[in-house]
């Protein structure tokens, strides 16, 4: 059975059209990664967890900020990890300055014997639609389609 994420994608909408909240991960390896490497705020669902508690869990733990407002399922997405995404819309904004997330540990350099810790979320950022695919892992980039036909229900 694979594993299942539940993560949001926070929109707002400018002047310039409409704007996707991403964040970018962590770490050594992704540090030097951009086209394709950027997701929505999104985790794994504890054992028995409701999948929308989990999506605000993920945003809160990756953003440092929870989000409020009713939720809008875009629907699950198969991630090339094998992994099963299930994603929520909100509409709101977010300060990309006032991001916190959390940390995780790992053996770095490689090999090395030392441990460092790095932060899950190293920076967000807003981007328009069409940047907003080029950043997005290709997994995730069906998420703008599912987006914008459910607000244009």
């Amino acid at each position: 059975m694979p594993e299942i994420s539940a993560g949001i994608l926070l929109h707002r909408t400018r002047p310039s059209g409409r704007e996707l909240l991403l964040v970018h991960p962590g770490g050594p390896f992704w540090a030097r990664k951009d086209a394709a490497a950027w997701s929505i705020p999104k985790g794994l669902i504890d054992p028995g967890e409701d999948r929308e508690a989990a999506a605000r869990r993920e945003f809160s733990e990756e953003v440092g900020a929870v989000p409020d407002g009713a939720l809008l399922p875009l629907g699950a997405f198969r991630l090339s990890s094998a992994k099963q995404l299930v994603a929520f819309a909100l509409e709101g904004d977010f300060d990309p300055q006032a991001l916190v997330s959390n940390s995780f540990e790992m053996e770095w350099p490689a090999h090395s014997g030392r441990r460092q810790s790095f932060p899950e979320v190293d920076r967000a950022a807003w981007f328009g639609l069409a940047a907003a695919r080029e950043k997005l892992h290709l997994g995730q980039r069906p998420l703008i389609d599912a987006l914008l036909a459910a607000v244009e229900r």
